[in-house]
């Protein structure tokens, strides 16, 4: 009981012996960032067509007047023939989500669907955007985009935000007339590698087609907070 009851106290006495050592060790701990920006190889661009009356623009009708509907097939025959005149393959078609539309109550189910198109250039936005009847259109938008070496990036990523830190570190301590010794944390910021890229969603004219222009890569945010020794 005794024995147990030493080892104790050496254990806690060793415990706060780190603890203080630890607190008057001389350190400086900063936070380095780095931005990649990264051109997509794969975008995805999210299309929905719904049905729709042909008296909604006529520029005259009211509401309660609508009698002529759009019927999705309809639509949906339109799209694919600028997507096959545009050059995307059927494959590179996926078809996300169907359902109903409700318009108002008294009035039909407008059906819409959702496609998910991948394409590996933003010239091909420009010409659906050029050549598709946006009457038939809900919603047009970039969503996610891709590049097969993504992980390549995040290495580089997170290693320039790591020589950031170092950077920073070393003219605060110099200024002090001190110098930069070792590591002795790193950590990573959690929210490291978020992306930022334009994602907008709209009734998209063909006039809209240049809108594009400042938004085709990816940027990717990084974040090191490290902790170095301050030596003499």
């Amino acid at each position: 009981m005794r024995t147990k009851l030493l080892l104790g106290v050496l254990a806690w006495f060793a415990a706060c012996t780190l603890q203080a050592q630890e607190v008057n060790d001389r350190y400086i701990e900063v936070t380095g960032t780095s931005e990649i920006e990264i051109v997509p190889d794969k975008i995805h661009y999210l299309i929905e067509i719904r049905e729709y009356f042909e008296e909604e623009f006529d520029g005259k009708s009211k509401s309660e007047e609508y009698r002529t509907k759009v019927p999705l097939g309809q639509i949906e025959q339109q799209l694919w023939k600028v997507l096959i005149d545009v050059g995307i393959p059927k494959e590179a078609v996926r078809t996300q989500e169907v359902g109903d539309y409700w318009r108002r109550q008294g009035q039909d189910f407008l059906v819409s669907k959702k496609y998910d198109i991948t394409l590996t250039d933003f010239k091909q936005i420009d010409e659906i955007v050029k050549r598709i009847d946006t009457r038939g259109v809900n919603t047009m938008r970039i969503g996610e985009l891709e590049n097969k070496d993504m992980l390549v990036y995040h290495q580089k990523g997170k290693i320039e935000a790591l020589k950031a830190a170092q950077r920073k570190a070393a003219y605060l301590v110099e200024a002090l007339g001190k110098k930069l010794g070792e590591v002795i944390r790193i950590v990573e910021d959690g929210n490291a590698g978020m992306s930022s890229f334009f994602s907008a969603q709209s009734n998209v004219r063909a006039s809209d087609a240049v809108s594009f222009d400042g938004f085709r890569t990816i940027k990717k945010y990084y974040s090191m907070q490290v902790r170095f020794e301050i030596t003499d």
